[in-house]
């Protein structure tokens, strides 16, 4: 396949991202601390949405894949990709997808969009080959729930991509605890 994690060929492209901005050491974006970055556009417009300034699609600024790889690098954190919606730059985020992918990153992904919305658009659809979580389904105001873990309303899941695509249907990431604490997933 070729936008197979494990593809040894990396395309190259000299498309621009558009960031708002990377956050180093976060860790409510996913588990452990990891390395955010916000990518601009989105047309969710959920009310309550918590990133508004990442909406329009020329907030921020340009960077190149090597630009935010070698923040991702110094920090040598795993990566969450957020925003805005970075689904609207899917296309563009393949060869950096791919890239951390082969330096053994762990990707997380926000996106306003559900896992069946995505499927019926080829260019977000190929992004899901390097995301190992999907956060999906947008934000909804109403079922707001700060109890919930790394999601802000209880609509959104946190959906395990390689073994939905193993098994034919959604199956939901599970956090391996490794103490007594306990989560709401």
């Amino acid at each position: 396949m070729p936008n197979s994690p494990n593809s040894t060929t990396v395309l190259s492209t000299n498309k621009p991202l558009r960031v708002v901005d990377i956050v180093e050491g976060t860790s409510v974006d996913g588990p452990g601390l990891r390395t955010s970055v916000y990518f601009a556009g989105c047309e969710h417009h959920c009310p309550g949405c918590h990133n508004p300034t990442t909406w329009p699609h020329d907030a921020g600024h340009d960077m190149t894949i090597d630009e935010i790889v070698k923040v991702v690098d110094y920090n040598n954190f795993d990566v969450t990709f957020s925003g805005g919606d970075p689904m609207y730059q899917a296309e563009a985020l393949l060869p950096l997808a791919r890239k951390l992918k082969l330096d053994g990153r762990n990707i997380w992904c926000y996106t306003g969009f559900t896992f069946e919305e995505l499927k019926a658009h080829p260019e977000m659809c190929r992004l899901l080959d390097y995301i190992d979580v999907l956060v999906d389904g947008p934000f909804i105001e109403s079922r707001r729930n700060t109890g919930l873990l790394f999601r802000g309303s209880d609509n959104q899941r946190l959906i395990d991509v390689r073994r939905t695509k193993e098994n034919g249907k959604i199956s939901l990431w599970k956090r391996e605890v490794t103490d007594k604490t306990t989560d709401k997933i």
